[in-house]
């Protein structure tokens, strides 16, 4: 199938993988003008309960954001602005980032009914050395590393459980974080509630166990506590 673009762009799709994923190839667009491209007639890709596409833009951005390539906002960072940043560091809690481009696999459904046969897509990251070096001054301090995310978990997992330390280095990674194994590379968690059966909500179990992290819904459900993108968020200090 041939689909038809603005500008005289067309794009192939060339092969259907597993879960409704297509392989796409564009035409009538240089490779490097391509992102200016999507700018000007692309749309953000919401989750599907977001139903309203007239959101500005901004209001699906975090304050960390520096590189182009996420295909959705790491939404536990939403909460988060220049302000707070600013409040922390005067109560002596700083703050380093990483990059991780979250794709669209980190949202898909667990689909299979032994979740070690489910495979997440591979997405890209990256730890520059400065990060790197702080975070391993403060474990050898004895001092917490408390993720903003799950995406951010993942990056510092995937590097943790490679070196046994962290190291600047950036790859890909496929890590799926699910109940049975251990997370070494965090001493706590700031995330948001997630949809059912996903690979998120299988990681924060893993940190916290299965029965708690159901106790915590519980309570959300009942105190009408917003969920997802746009809701509220927790700290989690197993």
């Amino acid at each position: 199938m041939v689909f038809s673009f603005p500008e005289d762009v067309t794009a192939e799709i060339r092969e259907v993988a597993e879960g409704g994923h297509v392989h796409m190839v564009f035409s009538g667009v240089a490779e490097n003008h391509f992102s200016d491209w999507l700018e000007r007639h692309g749309e953000i890709p919401y989750p599907p309960y977001i139903t309203a596409r007239d959101t500005a833009a901004e209001r699906y951005q975090t304050v960390f954001s520096q590189h182009t390539g996420s295909v959705a906002a790491p939404t536990a960072g939403l909460h988060f602005t220049a302000d707070l940043f600013t409040q922390l560091k005067s109560q002596g809690i700083d703050s380093v980032s990483l990059t991780l481009h979250v794709g669209m696999g980190t949202f898909s459904p667990v689909r299979t009914e032994n979740i070690t046969a489910h495979e997440l897509h591979s997405e890209h990251y990256e730890m520059e050395a400065e990060t790197a070096e702080r975070l391993n001054a403060q474990r050898a301090e004895g001092k917490r590393i408390i993720a903003v995310g799950t995406t951010a978990t993942r990056t510092l997992e995937t590097i943790w459980r490679k070196h046994g330390q962290f190291q600047a280095e950036r790859g890909e990674t496929k890590l799926f974080v699910y109940p049975g194994q251990t997370l070494g590379s965090i001493d706590g968690l700031i995330t948001n509630f997630h949809l059912p059966k996903s690979s998120l909500l299988m990681l924060v179990s893993t940190l916290i166990g299965r029965e708690p992290l159901m106790n915590l819904y519980t309570q959300a459900i009942a105190e009408r506590y917003r969920f997802f993108s746009f809701g509220d968020a927790m700290l989690i200090l197993p």
